[in-house]
């Protein structure tokens, strides 16, 4: 029902910055939040942002809070995550998701096919 695609990924120096974009078609409407996630090789998925289509209602996970920003574009279908001051602990893939609102990987039922975001020393 609902088909999403990350974009923006790359290589950027510890300080740096990046926008991760996720481009959401299909049903958009069926699923009031939109997440991003991120994954380590080895280690679990784990909750990074999220943001509702409607309101101003966002959230962030500690580690990023105060260095990363979620919003959106309805006319575009998009939603972004503008990263800046990156730390090399930043290094993962990273997802969108599309699901309720929770930080939880089971309250999303769709996903993007992840970028690689890598943040070298």
């Amino acid at each position: 029902q609902v088909h999403l695609v990350e974009s923006g990924g790359g290589l950027v120096q510890a300080g740096g910055s990046l926008r991760l974009s996720c481009a959401a078609s299909g049903r958009t409407f069926s699923r009031n939040v939109m997440a991003w996630f991120r994954q380590e090789p080895g280690k679990e998925r784990e909750f990074v942002a999220r943001i509702r289509w409607s309101g101003t209602s966002t959230s962030y996970a500690d580690s990023v809070r105060g260095r990363f920003t979620i919003s959106r574009d309805n006319a575009k279908n998009t939603v972004y995550l503008q990263m800046n001051s990156l730390k090399p602990k930043d290094t993962a893939i990273y997802y969108c998701a599309a699901g309720l609102w929770t930080s939880s990987t089971n309250g999303y039922d769709y996903w993007g096919q992840g970028t690689q975001v890598t943040v070298s020393s």
